[in-house]
């Protein structure tokens, strides 16, 4: 699930909630509807959500996120969980998950399947993921300041992907897809000043735990300079972001 640093989540990286309004639009949860928020990070969607008369039951695989969630909304249910294997006591209408799915994505159809258990049916999974092509040049970048480090290739810790892989996986699933939606997405990285490198510290930090500590910063310069012909603007750093939007009923 989420495993970037709570601070960053709240501050720099606050564009993860913003850039997820929207899908909130799109799971229109009615008053009096039960509502899991899968991957729910520090609960701002689930505060919106909640706002809009739904209950909502906010899980998140990090302690330090839930923590923070209960403490800044302690009228919405919050737990530690696990995506893959996670259950609930009653059937619930819908799960929504913002930015979260490309985290689980070791078991993906686990995740599908624990989705599919904690709907009632014709409940709604409504979701935005990163998608195949998402990052390409981050991740691009990594691979190759890696190689010429002498380091093995990095084992990038997500899932991205295609429109009709994912569409597949959900109607094996038990799923009916309603709306697929991909889309790219290139985003500033208004609060990352040192661009690539920032980025990497944030979202892949523990793949620099494995790297010898004298070379962390010189991998990460040579990050930036890969990286810096396609993302760095006049206006700043861009991450090239592309996101995969869903919306499915359970069968």
């Amino acid at each position: 699930m989420t495993r970037w640093s709570v601070r960053a989540h709240d501050t720099g990286f606050g564009y993860v909630s913003a850039y997820g309004a929207p899908l909130v639009d799109l799971l229109d949860p009615r008053p009096g509807e039960r509502v899991v928020d899968l991957g729910c990070g520090i609960g701002v969607l689930s505060a919106e959500i909640t706002a809009r008369g739904a209950h909502v039951l906010g899980i998140d695989g990090s302690a330090a996120m839930i923590e923070k969630a209960l403490a800044q909304y302690p009228g919405i249910d919050f737990i530690v969980g696990d995506g893959s294997d996670f259950t609930v006591a009653q059937p619930y209408d819908a799960v929504f998950s913002n930015a979260a799915l490309h985290w689980m994505g070791r078991e993906p159809d686990a995740v599908i399947a624990s989705v599919r258990e904690a709907l009632a049916p014709g409940g709604r999974f409504v979701a935005e993921m990163g998608g195949a092509g998402n990052c390409a040049a981050l991740t691009a970048a990594m691979s190759t300041a890696w190689r010429e480090h002498g380091l093995p290739e990095p084992d990038l810790p997500w899932y991205f992907p295609t429109p009709a892989e994912y569409a597949a996986r959900l109607e094996r699933g038990g799923f009916v897809v309603r709306l697929l939606e991909y889309f790219d997405r290139p985003t500033p990285m208004d609060e990352c000043p040192d661009g690539a490198a920032g980025w990497v510290r944030m979202f892949a930090g523990s793949l620099l735990r494995t790297v010898p500590t004298g070379m962390v910063e010189p991998l990460l310069r040579r990050v930036n300079e890969l990286a810096a012909p396609a993302l760095r603007r006049e206006t700043g750093w861009m991450a090239d972001y592309v996101r995969l939007r869903f919306a499915a009923v359970r069968r």
